[in-house]
C-alpha cells in the first residue's frame, strides 16, 4: 500500500484542480436571448397598405409589446445578452421590428432596428408625493404614545 503522506497529497492536488476547474468554467461567458422577433420571410407575407391589426396578429403572432395608445404600432423585440462570471449582463444584439398603424388600423409601414440604431436614455425616476401616509393601525396606535399623559385620561371634560 501507498504510504499516507502520498495518499493525502494527490487528494490536496486533485482538489486543487477541481476548484481551478470550477473557477475557469464559472467565467466563461454565458448567453441568453429574450423575446421574439419575426423572420424576414414572415415579415414579407405583411402588406402595408392591406393588413391589418388583426391578420398581422394572425401572421406573425402577437407582439411582445404595443405601443401606449390604441392607434399606434406592434412592436417585437428580441434581446441576447451575455453574462460573465459576476458583471452585471450586458446587451450584445438587439432586433426590434416596429410595425405602424394608421387610424383605420391599416399597416402603415414596417421598420426593423439593431442595437446600433438605438441610443442610451437616462431614465429619471421621480417620485411626487400625495400627501397620504401609510397609516396602518398598529402605526397609529405606536405614534399616540408620547401624545397624551395619564392626567388626560382622568380628566373626563
Amino acid at each position: 500500500m501507498f504510504p499516507k503522506a502520498f495518499h493525502y497529497k494527490s487528494v490536496l492536488r486533485g482538489a486543487v484542480f477541481a476548484a481551478a476547474g470550477l473557477a475557469l468554467a464559472a467565467c466563461a461567458s454565458v448567453y441568453r436571448k429574450h423575446g421574439y422577433v419575426p423572420t424576414p420571410g414572415q415579415l414579407s407575407e405583411v402588406v402595408p397598405g392591406i393588413d391589418t391589426r388583426d391578420s398581422v396578429a394572425e401572421t406573425i403572432g402577437v407582439p411582445s409589446s404595443t405601443g401606449v395608445l390604441n392607434e399606434s404600432g406592434y412592436y417585437y423585440v428580441a434581446t441576447r445578452f451575455r453574462h460573465y462570471g459576476a458583471a452585471a449582463p450586458k446587451p450584445v444584439a438587439r432586433d426590434l421590428v416596429a410595425i405602424s398603424f394608421d387610424a383605420q388600423g391599416v399597416v402603415e409601414g414596417i421598420r426593423r432596428y439593431s442595437l446600433e440604431d438605438g441610443k442610451v436614455v437616462p431614465l429619471e425616476r421621480r417620485v411626487t408625493s400625495s400627501g397620504v401616509e401609510d397609516s396602518t393601525f398598529l402605526r397609529q396606535l405606536l405614534g399616540n404614545l408620547g401624545n397624551f399623559g395619564p392626567g388626560q385620561l382622568l380628566n373626563s371634560e
